[in-house]
């Protein structure tokens, strides 16, 4: 669908210079992941799926945002095209209400997709690696970067809405208690 395409385009822009692990590889990685758990679960609306897995890290809050603000920005995407206001709507609400920090309830199937999408880009070797990508991004040392695994990351398997992204946190997870094990044997070594 050429709407979607437009959009892919327009985020791949935005996030163009993002050197924090939210750039435009990460937001195809949850478009990608929200696909896989929107076939298989067989539930929700494919196109509000696709739109806020690709804008769900537009004029996020880490970058100093607020939710007028990306609302604003979204309208600014979307109005570019002839679809129903309930959509946008309902769009804006799921990107405005996923982040694992601000602690909203996403009550929409759509949502509840999107967000396990994301959540599992945070988990596994590619989760590692975006740990350290944002740490180093923020000026974080080796500790403050174990530490982010211990107070979010590995809380997120738990938090998984769909059974699928529940199986496949499952192995992620267990792949980065692993690589946490042996980082921690070797920093001890290493003192």
């Amino acid at each position: 669908m050429y709407i979607i395409k437009n959009i892919k385009e327009e985020v791949k822009k935005r996030l163009k210079y993002d050197k924090t692990g939210h750039d435009f590889q990460h937001t195809m990685r949850v478009y990608k992941n929200a696909l896989e758990i929107y076939e298989i679960e067989k539930t929700g609306d494919k196109f509000i799926i696709e739109c806020s897995a690709l804008l769900h890290d537009i004029a996020d809050h880490k970058f100093g945002y607020n939710d007028n603000d990306r609302r604003k920005i979204i309208l600014e995407i979307l109005n570019n095209y002839s679809i129903e206001k309930e959509k946008i709507e309902k769009i804006i609400d799921i990107v405005n209400t996923i982040s694992f920090s601000k602690g909203k309830i996403v009550k929409s199937i759509e949502g509840k997709i999107v967000q396990d999408a994301d959540r599992l880009d945070a988990l596994g070797a590619i989760g590692i690696a975006r740990a350290f990508i944002y740490g180093g991004s923020i000026k974080s040392d080796l500790n403050e970067v174990i530490k982010h695994f211990y107070d979010k990351l590995f809380l997120l398997k738990d938090r998984m809405n769909t059974k699928t992204a529940k199986e496949i946190a499952k192995t992620r997870e267990k792949f980065m208690y692993e690589f946490i094990k042996r980082l921690d044997r070797e920093i001890k070594i290493n003192l």
